[in-house]
């Protein structure tokens, strides 16, 4: 389900879908963790007070002291020191009166002096001293005390009773921590002890995680705004002009696309732009040369065909034999013209199909030509006592980039053609040699009559012969092809007379690697 719902998407909405589940799942891992920064502050804190009260527990059972007001301003007195890093110390009776609290030292300006033990001595004996500075302590705590005894009475009901329990107090610019437990003795309840610390640096360091990660999210989300941003504005916009560039070019309609300006671009999608226009020119190309070819045909067709309807319809009103056997002849032959022409047309089809299937690499035309013109010589050097020669310039090897059968199908057409003009023990030559402009140049040359065109280039025009002696036995196809092949080998060729002596001669150029 998942899939298919992002299958629907564009890329940018996609990025984005996905971007908000990641961020989504990241940022409750977040909340997880940020919940649990505080509990986790919270229990060292309180696992530090339990300790010390466990420990004040400990002392207060080995002195003996008893849970009276004197004994414990003697016993916070003796050990106040061990409670100076906590800012309050408080002891309650069995029935939640106050009998203890170590702001009431504090209140006490002579238990910072250095004379302990007078201090100690003379505020043990003053009692009405110590019974005011209690009066004036309870006075200021009368709130605090209230609404500690009403948290005493909750927890010595509740089912945490007998255990260390630790509760909050917070308001905009504090952040207190208590911690309460009761104290038994001989398996009674004697009082309670309460330890409470302003734990500011709890909610300090709370919130400094809370604002930095409030911080990072809203920079992550900045990020990913502009990333979309260049996302759709770079590439996503880009690719959909190549899409509406497909779309006219299927349509064939004629506004004008932004592919010009995707074609400057020097990164990939530049690349990916002018080799998409380089194909859908070459299609269209290939579309025109599929039409003008068929074209073409049907006229080439319909001549034949023209004939055969005029020597059929004269067949069937005359009775002259050797006018019907004339016209039973430009039949035959007109048939014989049609069928050549469909075969070479059928195998011109082939031969394109199998081109684009077909790669380049790297050849030596040398053994290629040479395997040519030794299977022409074992055939036609019998037949009609042809020769063809073969020389090169004395190198060995001449590198060319492309497919070593259409190399034998152009050598092989050339030396048919050569040959079809050539008279009975004449010869043929093939020379193969590097020129300066750093290309294979193969040269064939025959003893024939030559060219009588002016404009030699026109021989290489399909279905164009010019045999007035063997008119129909040719369809014209043969150096048409040779021409394609050649193109698709990046080569040129060209035909000319020889000037030396009456013939012919077809020269090819190959890029040379």
């Amino acid at each position: 389900m998942f899939s298919k719902y992002l299958k629907t998407l564009s890329i940018l909405k996609k990025f984005l879908f996905i971007n908000f589940v990641i961020f989504t799942i990241i940022g409750l891992f977040t909340l997880v963790y940020l919940n649990s920064i505080q509990p986790n502050l919270i229990k060292k804190k309180s696992e530090n007070h339990i300790k010390i009260i466990n420990n004040t527990i400990d002392n207060l059972s080995r002195l003996n002291v008893k849970f009276e007001s004197d004994d414990i301003r003697r016993f916070l007195f003796s050990t106040r020191f061990i409670f100076q890093n906590l800012d309050r110390v408080i002891f309650f009776d069995n029935n939640l009166d106050l009998i203890g609290d170590t702001d009431t030292l504090d209140l006490d300006p002579r238990s910072f002096s250095t004379r302990i033990d007078e201090i100690e001595f003379e505020s043990l004996n003053d009692e009405k001293k110590e019974q005011n500075i209690e009066e004036k302590n309870i006075n200021i705590d009368q709130e605090k005390h209230a609404s500690l005894k009403d948290t005493l009475q909750d927890y010595s009901k509740s089912d945490k009773f007998g255990n260390p329990y630790t509760f909050i107090q917070e308001n905009f610019n504090q952040f207190k921590l208590t911690t309460i437990k009761d104290v038994e003795r001989d398996g009674s309840i004697v009082g309670f002890l309460a330890i409470t610390e302003i734990a500011n640096d709890i909610k300090t360091a709370t919130d400094e995680r809370k604002a930095f990660v409030i911080r990072t999210a809203i920079s992550v989300g900045f990020v990913i705004l502009i990333f979309s941003f260049v996302l759709s504005r770079y590439f996503i916009k880009p690719i959909q002009n190549l899409v509406n560039y497909t779309k006219f070019i299927k349509e064939k309609n004629q506004a004008k696309s932004n592919i010009d300006n995707l074609k400057n671009r020097n990164d990939e999608l530049g690349l990916l732009s002018n080799s998409l226009e380089d194909m859908t020119n070459e299609l269209q190309k290939r579309v025109t040369h599929a039409e003008n070819f068929s074209t073409d045909l049907v006229h080439e067709i319909r001549n034949p065909l023209a004939s055969l309807k005029s020597a059929s319809e004269i067949l069937q009103d005359t009775n002259d034999k050797d006018q019907r056997l004339k016209l039973i002849d430009i039949l035959s032959h007109d048939v014989q013209r049609i069928e050549r022409l469909i075969t070479d047309y059928s195998q011109m089809l082939k031969d394109e199909v199998a081109l684009s299937k077909e790669k380049m690499r790297k050849i030596n035309i040398e053994p290629i030509i040479q395997s040519v013109v030794d299977d022409y010589n074992n055939i036609h050097k019998v037949k009609r006592d042809i020769h063809v020669k073969y020389e090169n310039d004395g190198k060995e090897e001449y590198f060319i980039n492309g497919i070593e059968n259409r190399i034998e199908q152009i050598i092989a057409n050339l030396l048919d053609n050569s040959i079809s003009f050539s008279k009975k023990g004449s010869s043929i030559f093939i020379n193969v040699s590097n020129t300066l402009e750093n290309k294979v140049s193969v040269k064939i040359f025959d003893e024939g009559q030559g060219f009588k065109e002016k404009d030699t280039s026109k021989i290489f025009n399909r279905f164009y012969s010019n045999r007035p002696d063997k008119f129909g036995q040719h369809s014209g196809l043969g150096l048409n092809i040779v021409k394609n092949l050649v193109d698709l080998h990046d080569g040129e060729i060209v035909a000319s007379n020889r000037v030396d002596k009456l013939g012919a001669m077809i020269e090819i150029k190959f890029p040379s690697i």
